[in-house]
C-alpha cells in the first residue's frame, strides 16, 4: 500500500523582519499518556557516536535519541513550521535583544526546567575547551567568541542573562529577524543543574524534559525510550514506548519489517526499492524530502588542498559523477540530483546559482579540468571514498561512483568500507580518516542557512573538511543579519556560489521518502527532516 501527504514546507518561511515576537501558543498532553495503546514502537537506528549530551550530538544515531527525550525552547511541526514547546514567548523589540519567559516544566526526574537550565547548557556547549560538536550554533550570541577564549579568559557567554527563574535574555552580535527560528535544535536544549557535575556520566544515562524518558542503551543493539510521566508539551507519546533498534545491515531491518519484527524503517535499501511498493507485506511510503548526499574532501588531502590544483581536481570529480545513472539504477528514482547545496523544499531555494553547472555530467570538462590540474602537479596515489556498510545504499553507490571516477578520469578510484556509522564518525571526527568520505545534511531547522553554516562556516562543529574562506563566512554573516526574506536568500545564493567554486563538498542528491512499515502500524508520519513522529505511532 502507498501513503503519502502533502509536500512538506510548501509556504514555510522562517521569521519575517516585520514579525519581532514569538508569542505563546497552545500547549498539549499532560502526565497523563494520551489515548492510545500501551505497544512499544520498535524504529530502525545505527549505534550513536556519543555519549548522549545534546550540544556533542551531530549525527542521526544519537539524534533519533535526543530528539525524543529532549523538549527545546520551540518544536517543528510535521510541514517544519514551528510553535513554542518550553517557551511561554520569545520576544524582541529590535530583533537583537530577545527576552525568553518558560512554561511551567520538569525534567524527568522531577526538577523545574529554569531560566539557568538553559543558559548554564549554552555557556557548556559553547565553551570552547569543553570541544562540543555543536558549539558553533552559538556563534550568533554576544560573547561567544570569549568564551573558553585562552587570552580572553570568559567563562560565560556575556549575551545571556538569567532575569528570574522564568526569564532569560539573549543578547545577539546583529540584529537577526530569524533566530528564535533556531531555537528547536538539539544544541539549545537546556540540562538539568546535575549534569554539569559529571557530563560524562549524564551522557551514559540522560535526564531530559521530553516526551519520552531514557531507560537504558545496549551498545551495538538497541535504546529504550518510555513515556515521561512529566511532560506535558505539544508531543505526547500515543505509544507505550520506542525501541531503536542498532543495525549494521539494512537489507536485514527490511527482512523485519515484511515479518513483523520492526514497525518502522525511514530508508528502504536499494534491493527492495523498485519492488517496496507493491509489497504486500508492508505498508510502502514515498514523497520528497530534504537531506541531502554529499562526498566530502578534506582540505588535508594531497592534490585536493584550498589551491588552483586542489579547486580544479574537485570540479574535475563532480563533473565526471553521473548523477541521474545512479539516482535511477541504484535508488529507483528514490534520490534526486542535486542542484544546489540545499535541498528544493527549503524556503528561498533556486536552480539560478553561478556555478551550479558543475553538478552536470560532463565527460569531457572533467577530463578537461583534471588535465589542468596534472599540469600544475601530477596527482599521485588513489581517490578513496569511504562510507558506513550499515547505512541503506551506501555500497552500492560508492561502488557505482568509484567505477564512474576510474572510467571518466582514467584515475584509480575505490571504496573504502567501514562497518558503522559510528565507527566512520569517529575517523572523521578526530580527522584520522585519511580519504575523501561521505557525508550528508538533515536540516536542524527549515533553512538554506543550515546547510551552509554549520558545515562550511570557519571552524563550525559539522565541518569535517575544514574548509574555510573569509569571503564566504562574510556573506553568511550578512545573510544572518538580512532584515528581509529577499534579501537573505540572494545573498545565500553568492554564498553558494564560492562553494560552487571551492567544493568543499561536492553534492551529489536529495533523499526522497521511501520508508516502510510493518502491518497494522497505525498514524505513521514523515516530518520535513524525513524522520517518523515516533511519538505519534500506534499499533
Amino acid at each position: 500500500m502507498r501513503l503519502s501527504r502533502r509536500t512538506r514546507l510548501a509556504g514555510v518561511a522562517m521569521f519575517a523582519a516585520a514579525s519581532l515576537t514569538l508569542a505563546g501558543c497552545g500547549g498539549g498532553g499532560g502526565a497523563d499518556k494520551p489515548a492510545g495503546t500501551d505497544a512499544i514502537i520498535t524504529s530502525y537506528s545505527v549505534q550513536p557516536q556519543n555519549p548522549l549530551v545534546p550540544t556533542n550530538t551531530n549525527e542521526v544515531g544519537g539524534g533519533n535519541i535526543v530528539d525524543l527525550i529532549f523538549a527545546g525552547l520551540i518544536s517543528y511541526k510535521v510541514d517544519g513550521s514551528s510553535e513554542n514547546e518550553v517557551a511561554e514567548s520569545i520576544q524582541s523589540d529590535d530583533n537583537l535583544l530577545w527576552t525568553v519567559k518558560l512554561k511551567d516544566w520538569k525534567f524527568s526526574d522531577g526538577s523545574p526546567v529554569t531560566a539557568s537550565s538553559f543558559v548554564d547548557a549554552w555557556n557548556y556547549g559553547a565553551d570552547a575547551k569543553n570541544k562540543q560538536l555543536s558549539s558553533y550554533f552559538f556563534y550568533p550570541i554576544a560573547g561567544t567568541d570569549d568564551v573558553g577564549n585562552t587570552t580572553k579568559g570568559a567563562s560565560t557567554i556575556s549575551g545571556l542573562k538569567v532575569v528570574d527563574d522564568k526569564t532569560f535574555t539573549i543578547e545577539l552580535k546583529q540584529a537577526e529577524s530569524d533566530f528564535p527560528g533556531r531555537l528547536g535544535y538539539s544544541a539549545f536544549f537546556p540540562l538539568p543543574a546535575t549534569a554539569l557535575d559529571d557530563i560524562v556520566a549524564y551522557g551514559k544515562k540522560p535526564i531530559g524534559n521530553g516526551p519520552y524518558d531514557f531507560a537504558s542503551l545496549e551498545t551495538n543493539v538497541e535504546a529504550k525510550l518510555l513515556p515521561s510521566k512529566t511532560y506535558k508539551g505539544v508531543r505526547p507519546a500515543k505509544n507505550g514506548g520506542v525501541t531503536l533498534k542498532f543495525y549494521t545491515d539494512p537489507d536485514a531491518a527490511f527482512s523485519d519489517v515484511q515479518a513483523g519484527n520492526l514497525d518502522v524503517l525511514d530508508a528502504v535499501p536499494p534491493s527492495a526499492l523498485t519492488t517496496y511498493k507493491d509489497d504486500s507485506s508492508i505498508q510502502a511510503f514515498t514523497e520528497p524530502g530534504s537531506p541531502n548526499s554529499t562526498i566530502t574532501i578534506p582540505a588535508s588531502l594531497d592534490g585536493f588542498g584550498e589551491n588552483a590544483e586542489g579547486k580544479l581536481r574537485r570540479q574535475a570529480i563532480s563533473k565526471a559523477i553521473n548523477r541521474k545513472e545512479i539516482t535511477e539504477k541504484i535508488f529507483d528514482g528514490a534520490r534526486a540530483p542535486s542542484t544546489d547545496f540545499s535541498s528544493p523544499l527549503m524556503p528561498g531555494f533556486t536552480k539560478d546559482i553561478k556555478g551550479a553547472d558543475v553538478l552536470t555530467f560532463d565527460a569531457a570538462g572533467a577530463k578537461d579540468l583534471w588535465t589542468q590540474a596534472d599540469a600544475i602537479a601530477p596527482f599521485k596515489g588513489k581517490f578513496q571514498i569511504a562510507y558506513n556498510g550499515d547505512g541503506p545504499g551506501n555500497k552500492e553507490w560508492v561502488e557505482a561512483l568509484s567505477n564512474q571516477l576510474k572510467n571518466t578520469l582514467g584515475i584509480d578510484a575505490e571504496p573504502k568500507a567501514f562497518p558503522t556509522f559510528a565507527e566512520l564518525r569517529t575517523k572523521v571526527t578526530d580527522r584520522s580518516i585519511g580519504t575523501a568520505f561521505r557525508s550528508g545534511w538533515q536540516p536542524d531547522y527549515p533553512s538554506i542557512y543550515n546547510y551552509l553554516g554549520p558545515i562550511f562556516g570557519t571552524g563550525a562543529g559539522s565541518n569535517d573538511g575544514d574548509y574555510s574562506n573569509k569571503e564566504f563566512d562574510a556573506l553568511l554573516a550578512q545573510a544572518s543579519g538580512a532584515q528581509d526574506d529577499e534579501q537573505r536568500y540572494k545573498l545565500l545564493a553568492d554564498a553558494q556560489a564560492i562553494l560552487f567554486v571551492d567544493l568543499p563538498a561536492i553534492p551529489l542528491w536529495n533523499q526522497n521518502i521511501a520508508a516502510a512499515a510493518a502491518k497494522g502500524v497505525d498514524n505513521l508520519k514523515f516530518n520535513w527532516q524525513n524522520k517518523p513522529e515516533l511519538q505519534d505511532v500506534t499499533k
